[in-house]
């Protein structure tokens, strides 16, 4: 039987105006007390992380910082206290706004405006910090990047409501044609339904189109997703929903190279100790890594490129620095098998055995031995 939806939107929407209510709530009474208002932020530093291996990703510390109400902070309370109302508008109104879009509503704020959009950012990113809290994310407050999401295909029906009628559209993942289903930047309300078996993230869009066109999906009855490098927000966002939801494992098929293992992969399962307290949203702790691995290489003598001084550099400090891969030993060895033989392979290399290669053999090879994917 198919997945079963169930609705989010009105649940999601309640606890985000709650969450801004309850704040807006104790300024006032500590104002009404003749007290100093203050608002907490987590404290966004690497000294305030942790690898948790038992949630699967990085999180925020305890440690906090605290912003008083003050004539040199008078102006940031201001812009802080209207970015909240228009976050709690936008929810209200089943509308959004992107970065931009929040900097020019500034201008009719008075004296409140922000002058740069730098100074819209800043704030946006300490409404995410402390909203975290709650666990509230940017998007449920309503706040979208810029940035596009990946690409999907495959055995997948996602539910969408448009924002302006409340209509619900069934959109059939299998039913583009050559191209694909786009992730959009504000993922929440997205239910879904699928029979696969598994996600199929893939770091390059060359190797997604293939899999795409010759129709792996059906193949291997999976759902294919382009990550196209790092990926989004949006696009680990949605990965993360659909694989709580349909309960699927996911795999990640990336280069073999430090960027591709220490930030491609590395993001989309982990997230970053850099915004440790939004990982919660974002990482994907079910993912596992199908390849291309060091040991690829050898077993598929596949044509390499020589590391470069970067790349050498950061899987060095991967080894020394990053918690995930001192946990994870089988990492550090693979790793540490790569620095060792000096090269480094991309996606693309299967070719050399037949343009069709990676679809008729490799996958399904890897795909019968998950047991010996990397964590």
């Amino acid at each position: 039987m198919p997945t079963s939806r169930k609705p989010r939107l009105k649940t999601a929407d309640a606890v985000t105006v709650k969450a801004i209510h309850d704040s807006a709530t104790r300024l006032y009474e500590k104002v009404k007390r003749r007290g100093k208002p203050e608002l907490q932020f987590p404290v966004r530093a690497l000294s305030n992380v942790r690898y948790d291996g038992k949630a699967g990703y990085f999180e925020i510390g305890k440690a906090k910082k605290i912003r008083t109400l003050s004539v040199n902070t008078v102006k940031t309370f201001a812009q802080t206290m209207r970015m909240m109302v228009l976050s709690k508008d936008l929810v209200e109104t089943n509308d959004f706004a992107t970065k931009r879009d929040a900097y020019y509503q500034s201008k009719n704020w008075g004296e409140a405006m922000f002058q740069e959009q730098t100074e819209s950012d800043t704030v946006m990113d300490d409404i995410e910090a402390m909203f975290s809290m709650y666990k509230v994310s940017r998007e449920q407050l309503r706040f979208i990047p810029d940035e596009h999401g990946g690409a999907v295909a495959g055995d997948l029906i996602v539910y969408d409501t448009d924002l302006e009628t409340g209509k619900e559209e069934r959109i059939d993942c299998t039913r583009f044609g050559s191209g694909a289903y786009s992730i959009p930047s504000l993922t929440e309300h997205l239910n879904f339904e699928t029979k696969a078996k598994f996600v199929l993230c893939i770091e390059t869009g060359g190797m997604f189109q293939r899999l795409q066109s010759h129709k792996f999906w059906r193949k291997a009855n999976c759902v294919l997703v382009s990550m196209a490098g790092v990926p989004t927000r949006a696009t680990r966002r949605f990965v993360r929903r659909l694989a709580d939801q349909c309960k699927l494992p996911v795999y990640a098929f990336v280069d073999c190279d430090p960027y591709g293992i220490s930030n491609i992969y590395r993001t989309l399962k982990v997230g970053s100790g850099n915004a440790a307290h939004i990982n919660q949203f974002f990482c994907v702790p079910q993912a596992r890594f199908l390849g291309v691995t060091p040991q690829d290489i050898l077993d598929y003598k596949l044509p390499t490129h020589p590391l470069k001084d970067v790349d050498i550099k950061r899987a060095k400090d991967a080894l020394k620095n990053d918690p995930f891969f001192k946990i994870h030993k089988e990492w550090a060895h693979a790793i540490q098998q790569l620095v060792k033989m000096g090269v480094r392979a991309e996606q693309q290399a299967l070719a050399k055995w037949g343009l069709n290669y990676v679809i008729d053999k490799y996958l399904p090879a890897k795909l019968k031995h998950k047991d010996r994917f990397l964590p």
